[in-house]
């Protein structure tokens, strides 16, 4: 996965669900590569987008199986 994948990924873990422009505006990267990393993402089944309001969220099942591999991780 590319590090702007990983931006996403990490923001729509911290906020609310967001649009495109929302997501642009806050990592500061032009609208069109945001769009195909969520693009990526989408195909990947990592996040979901709510096609009345256009918003972009994480997957539940996405968001459960990164708290189980931090869970599994040994320090």
């Amino acid at each position: 996965m590319g590090k702007l994948e990983d931006e996403i990924l990490n923001l729509l873990s911290k906020s609310e669900p967001l649009t495109l422009m929302e997501i642009s505006e806050r990592l500061n990267k032009k609208p069109k590569s945001v769009f195909r990393s969520l693009r990526k993402l989408f195909e990947e089944g990592k996040i979901s987008c709510d096609v009345r309001t256009r918003r972009y969220s994480l997957e539940k099942d996405y968001e459960q199986r990164e708290e189980e591999d931090l869970e599994n991780v040994e320090i």
